[in-house]
Formats: structure tokens, sequence, C-alpha cells
């Protein structure tokens, strides 16, 4: 029997599906195809850098992008800074302004920071109540120097998706580039860079069933951007990005990205059932909401107030289900979600959330099992506290 817990941390990362490790692995060892993709002397060089560019060509295609406006990186961090950096270190820090939103992941809000302590002009968005950022929200912050926007496809917190075709709109009629962090929203919801008219698309392979430590930066061709580089050391990616490419890691991200084009539509209504049967399991503990419970949102997230209760405590009490207050990259913060902040959310009842996050590999026993223990929590929980101010 497992002693695994069950696993509602998937917008965390995702397991690595069977069928994308058994690729990876036919490219690593003496009996596979390991040769160095960029050494192009022999045959083991020329089959690396073949299967190289079937994975460009298979997540260009999830993207419905061309594959020679693919950027190989190490994952969505690395591709935010590569499209926030790249774009503003162009232009003189007085000549350049760019707007964010107050919900994105640290991985566009640190580099942000770091350009406005250069001196760049830096505009950070406030969403509504359901956390999202409208178009209009996006036209009333831009400036005559603005060079890029930022805004996520879906919130890594709530899953609460940004009108970014609209976004996109606004940028391409003011002639300003448009970055999406697409990181939670690819595999999840049907992607595609012409539709949301995205300069830069940021996608990281292990939150779609692929493995940790790589991902890719979609470049849009027909633009007038040049990116400047990031990492320099051999002009690798058209010179903007060098480093010998990982052959496994990038087979890896091209399979589960053709494994996702397979199945997106049928994966996706499949694990929204089983999310909403979740909610519909434990909606009526009473003082319970969805934070952005009004806006459309990726299948798996279900991000919950619980009211009397401390989330950090519900958590622990969940010690048998992987769940999480936020963002794997704050867990080690104590402070209440900024993203549930930005929502209006107090600090008691951001405290009182936690984010539950199904996926490919969750099962209707697993939603059954979770529904029972978390009301068991709740109850003994908002008990304890009770008995604790009486």
């Amino acid at each position: 029997m497992s002693t695994q817990p069950i696993y509602f941390d998937y917008a965390a990362t995702t397991p690595v599906d069977e069928r994308v490790a058994e690729r990876m692995m036919a490219h690593l060892t003496r009996d596979g195809i390991y040769g160095n993709p960029a050494s192009r002397s022999h045959l083991l060089g020329w089959q690396a850098e073949e299967a190289v560019e079937d994975a460009r060509n298979e997540v260009a295609d999830l993207l419905g992008a061309d594959s020679r406006e693919i950027v190989w990186t190490s994952g969505a961090t690395e591709s935010n800074n590569l499209a926030i950096k790249g774009v503003a270190e162009q232009f003189a820090p007085q000549d350049c302004h760019i707007v964010v939103a107050a919900t994105e992941h640290k991985a566009v809000l640190d580099p942000a920071r770091y350009l406005e302590q250069k001196g760049y002009g830096l505009t950070v968005l406030l969403p509504d109540a359901d956390g999202v950022i409208s178009a209009e929200t996006v036209a009333q912050a831009l400036q005559p120097n603005t060079r890029l926007v930022s805004i996520m496809a879906a919130n890594n917190e709530t899953g609460v998706l940004n009108p970014v075709a609209g976004i996109g709109q606004v940028c391409a009629d003011h002639d300003i580039w448009f970055h999406v962090d697409a990181a939670q929203a690819v595999g999840k919801i049907p992607v595609n860079v012409d539709d949301w008219q995205a300069t830069l698309v940021s996608v990281s392979a292990h939150k779609f069933y692929g493995p940790k430590g790589v991902g890719a930066l979609y470049v849009r061709r027909r633009s007038s951007l040049t990116l400047l580089p990031q990492i320099h050391g051999g002009g690798h990616e058209r010179g903007m990005r060098s480093g010998t490419l990982a052959t496994h890691q990038l087979v890896g991200i091209g399979t589960a990205a053709n494994l996702v084009s397979e199945h997106l539509a049928d994966e996706g209504q499949r694990i929204a059932t089983l999310r909403d049967d979740l909610w519909q399991g434990i909606a009526d503990l009473g003082d319970i909401h969805i934070n952005g419970g009004q806006a459309p949102r990726t299948p798996g997230h279900l991000n919950v107030h619980f009211g009397g209760v401390d989330g950090e405590s519900l958590m622990m009490a969940l010690r048998d289900i992987a769940v999480s207050t936020g963002s794997a990259c704050t867990s080690a913060s104590v402070e209440p979600s900024y993203v549930l902040k930005a929502m209006g959310l107090s600090d008691q009842a951001a405290h009182g959330s936690l984010r539950f996050s199904l996926g490919r590999f969750t099962t209707r026993e697993e939603v059954d099992q979770a529904i029972h223990r978390i009301r068991d929590a709740v109850k003994a929980l908002r008990t304890q506290a009770k008995t604790a101010t009486t």
C-alpha cells in the first residue's frame, strides 16, 4: 500500500509522465543518442540536433508558433528574466516604462523591481476582487515611453485567467511589446500566441508533466524586437541564450507538449469535473469561499478561504494531502499571500486560504478521500478555536 500523500499540488509541479521519462532515457546513456547537438562533425551530434529540433517543433505546435520562434531556457524564471531584462536593457532607463500586475509570479515581479532600482519606470497594476487584470486597466497605465507590458495568462495561486487576448490587442494598438508568463496556462488551457498577439511567452516543462529545469521563451519573429541575451558564451539559440543544450531535457519538454496537444480538451474536462466535485463536497461547511470564484480559471485550481481556520494549521492537519498556502516559491514565508492581498483579502482571510490543484493523475477516489479529510479537519480546528475563546 502506498504511503505517499494524496497529491493536490499540481500547480507547484507535476510528476513527469512515464511516457516522457521513457523518451528522455533514450538520450542519456551510451546506447542512446547522447551527443552534443552543437557537434556537427559526426552522426551522434546530428542525431541529437534532430531530436532537439523535433522537440522545438512539438513545443511550437502547442503554442501555435513557428519553431524558429522557440528559444530554449532552463524554465519560466529564466524565460521571464530574458524577456523583461532583454527588452528593457535596449533602452536608457528614462526611456523605458514597464507595466506588470501585482499578482504576477515573483519571477516577473523581481526582475521588474530590479529594473526599477536601476531607474526604469514601472507601474504595478492592482486586479479586481476576483484577481483579474482587465484590458482597460492596462490601457489606462500606458505612458508615452511604455515599452513592455507583462501580464500572466493564469495566476499560479488562484488559477484565474486574465483576458490576455484583449490586453494583447491594447498593446498592438499602441505598438508596445507584450510578454505573457504562460507557465500556469500551457497544458491546462488552449494557448495560441497569435490569438494573444503576444511578442514573448514564457513556458516551463514541469508544469505540464515534463522535467524540471527546462523551458522555453517564444519570441515573435514578425516583430521589431531585438532581444538582448542575459547569458553569454557561445551564441546558441540564435544568440539569445548561450549554453550546451540538454538533449534529454528538450526531448522531455517536446514529448510532454505533444501529449498535451493530443489530450488537452478531454483531460481538462475530466480535471475540472473532479475539481468541482471537491468544491461541492466541502462547500456546505459554512464560511467558506473560492478566491477568485467569479472569474474563469484553469481546470485544476481551487483556492479556498476557510473562515475561522488558519491555513497553516489546516495544512498541518491535512498532512496526508499535499496542498499549499500559495506559490511554492514563497512557501517558506510566514507572510500572507501577496496575490490574495492584492485581491483585497485581509491578512486573516489570506492566512486562512489553501490552494488545491488537481491534475492528470488525480483520481475520483482521491477526491472522495480528500473531502472527508478536509471536512473532519475544518470541523476539528473550528471546535478547538471556539473552545480556546470560551
